[in-house]
């Protein structure tokens, strides 16, 4: 398949002759300013940009600014074009997120040499960090199977509740619910750090985790332990692993994991956090957690059928649930039961 090739630059002579140089291997198209440039980015995304810096109202600079500020575009690679001969340039050329530089005029050679180089390393980058996501992706799905192994009552509860989060996210997206929050979140990234909202359950001793009937409040006191102790698990790996794109993944998770059982007016734990105190993950994920609790079968309680759990959320909407949330809850919750009725009680 053909690689997309953008060409920026103010020169109708220079555009002409980058296009002519690259055309039968690459699709490429000529853009005369960085605002034209943009314009275009929101329908097509390319390859790799070349990009002039010296250019009328906005420069290359300000323009690979504003580029790498953009999570859809902070991964093109741009090359800059210039006549210049300038280390002082150069250095912030680099500094700023630029692959190369090809000096004007360009030959052919040079110009078919140098973008076929930043293409290919591109290429490799890509394939290399998604193997790196799906072995990581694997990782945490076997941390969570461990978790979930050991609790023999909640076959399937990690991959429901998984879901029901991107569910929610999807539509408080769509809605503009809590957009200053949310609102260029990876939704499949935070969706996929809500499966270790468990965690701390690794802590938890197997005859209280699996204890059939009512609970102690000695034991309910320690089960309700693993909220905290997720949230340290995930800061020991944050301290000790985390960086970049990582540590973002594992900040969203510590919030799913420490905040999932707080309550909207103040009676949850681990810390009685109120309202929009609570991290908005666990606002998110207390909804799926109660409605997979509610619909699946534990020691200590029978299966409640979809609308008897709809209308417990709902009747607890600005108690125990953030009442917003829940209402784009009841609005879809048909959703809820599909992946419920997708994704039935399971073990590993």
């Amino acid at each position: 398949m053909r690689k997309t090739i953008f060409v920026v630059d103010d020169n109708d002579t220079n555009l002409s002759k980058a296009e002519e140089s690259l055309e039968d291997i690459y699709d490429v198209m000529t853009i005369p300013s960085g605002a034209r440039l943009f314009a275009i980015l929101k329908k097509i995304k390319p390859n790799l940009i070349l990009l002039d810096i010296a250019m009328p109202e906005m420069d290359g600079f300000q323009v690979l600014e504003i580029l790498k500020a953009e999570k859809d575009y902070k991964d093109i690679p741009v090359i800059f074009l210039t006549g210049l001969s300038d280390p002082d340039v150069e250095s912030r050329g680099f500094d700023s997120g630029v692959v190369d530089f090809i000096a004007k005029p360009f030959s052919t050679p040079v110009l078919l040499n140098r973008v076929k180089l930043h293409i290919d390393i591109n290429q490799l980058v890509r394939e290399q960090t998604k193997k790196l996501e799906m072995n990581h992706q694997n990782m945490i799905s076997i941390l969570a199977e461990v978790v979930e192994d050991r609790d023999s009552g909640t076959g399937g509860h990690i991959t429901r509740t998984t879901e029901y989060v991107k569910v929610l996210l999807r539509e408080m997206q769509e809605q503009g619910l809590y957009a200053d929050e949310i609102n260029g979140w990876d939704l499949e990234m935070v969706g996929i750090s809500a499966t270790l909202h468990d965690v701390g359950k690794i802590a938890v001793s197997d005859t209280i985790l699996n204890k059939p009937g009512k609970l102690t409040d000695e034991e309910f006191d320690h089960i309700k332990n693993h909220a905290s102790k997720g949230a340290a698990i995930i800061d020991r790996v944050i301290k000790r692993t985390a960086v970049g794109d990582d540590d973002e993944f594992l900040l969203h998770a510590r919030a799913f994991a420490v905040a999932h059982h707080e309550r909207w007016d103040g009676s949850g734990y681990p810390y009685g956090l109120k309202e929009l105190e609570i991290p908005i993950e666990g606002r998110i994920m207390a909804v799926a957690d109660v409605y997979d609790a509610l619909i699946s079968e534990r020691p200590y309680k029978p299966v409640f059928p979809h609308e008897k759990a709809v209308a417990i959320i709902m009747k607890d909407a600005g108690r125990h649930f953030d009442p917003k949330i829940a209402e784009i809850f009841n609005e879809i919750h048909e959703t809820f039961r599909s992946v419920q009725m997708t994704i039935r009680d399971i073990k590993h």
